[in-house]
């Protein structure tokens, strides 16, 4: 452990304060044993079991004390936007096709190991830098669907059958959501109110709590089948769920999250090392082995042998650009 961050445990233990979060924010006494110098706080859409031990290792390696908010990514974004001074230095987490929507609250920085990185999805600019690639997915209990039953595209999940047996996140709240209500709109063609008006059928009223929420209902058998990411999907598949996981054949997105900083930041030189560090080789191998995510980096993606699917152009910048009419249409659809 770096001597500095020991010499903090140790303060911390002896002055009897409580470590909150992942980011170990410490209360009063605690927070004026760290020089601003040494600070770094980020807001996330990561649940814990992602982003916990890339903190965890950042502040073990660099000394930074990490404080950590997470929330949903449109939740955090639309926070970030509305406050005069930066309420932190890093967003991480979030497809960045929501990151484009929000291009004017983060500042361009090109990360140390652009040239590493898969550049289908840069950011024109470098406002923000890729962390790993996220197919869209649908999930069906096995024991209740059987795999020739199971819809096999997004204009088959519209169909009677699947009326209100359809888990679903709230796109307002969820960044994966989001993503797929893009998806579809792009993917099948027709235009955008068409499609929202017959997802919206299909749900029949029914909204998930969020995106963990969508794999526990189907994995009950409260929802028959449903629409999340595929490492959420590998995870609990691993975990035994009884769920399994099928890619639409029309095809489907492989939008990456990403991390970026944001504009004022007061720890700016602080979140430059970590949008470094979430790219390194070694978070990178992290997140392939242990999250269950497609690396960006050219030199590990290639080293790794993963199922095949139809990958869709998704178009970012009009993903970007009708993002807010489309979550729009959708609470009036809802309503």
């Amino acid at each position: 452990m770096n001597r500095k961050r020991g010499i903090i445990l140790l303060l911390a233990a002896a002055a009897g304060m409580t470590l909150c979060g992942c980011g170990h924010q410490a209360e009063d006494t605690g927070e004026r044993l760290v020089g601003e110098e040494e600070k770094l706080v980020v807001y996330t859409s990561h649940k814990e079991e992602v982003y916990g031990p890339i903190v965890q290792e950042f502040e073990e390696r660099t000394g930074i004390w990490v404080q950590v908010r997470a929330g949903g990514t449109t939740e955090l974004l639309e926070e970030i936007a509305s406050q005069e001074e930066a309420p932190c230095d890093v967003m991480f987490g979030g497809g960045v096709e929501s990151y484009a929507a929000y291009q004017d609250c983060f500042v361009p920085y090109r990360c140390s190991y652009r040239e590493q990185l898969y550049d289908e999805y840069a950011s024109l600019g470098d406002y923000w830098t890729v962390f790993t690639e996220l197919p869209i997915v649908f999930i069906y209990n096995h024991k209740l669907v059987s795999e020739q039953d199971v819809p096999k595209g997004w204009k088959e999940l519209m169909t009677e059958p699947w009326r209100g047996k359809i888990a679903f996140a709230d796109p307002g709240m969820s960044g994966t959501s989001c993503t797929a209500l893009s998806t579809m709109i792009q993917v099948l063609g027709e235009d955008e109110e068409t499609v929202l008006a017959e997802f919206a059928m299909a749900l029949d009223g029914n909204v998930s709590e969020g995106s963990k929420a969508v794999v526990d209902e189907v994995a009950a058998g409260t929802r028959l089948v449903g629409i999340t990411l595929e490492e959420t999907a590998r995870k609990r598949i691993a975990q035994g769920a009884d769920i399994a996981m099928v890619y639409p054949e029309e095809g489907t997105s492989a939008v990456p999250d990403g991390c970026a900083i944001v504009k004022n930041a007061p720890h700016e030189e602080n979140a430059k090392l970590f949008l470094d560090f979430t790219v390194s080789a070694d978070v990178q191998r992290m997140a392939v082995e242990q999250f269950m995510r497609r690396s960006v980096r050219q030199d590990i993606r290639e080293a790794v042998q993963e199922d095949s699917f139809v990958n869709m152009h998704f178009d970012m910048e009009w993903g970007s650009e009708h993002q807010e009419e489309i979550l729009s249409r959708w609470d009036e659809l809802m309503k």
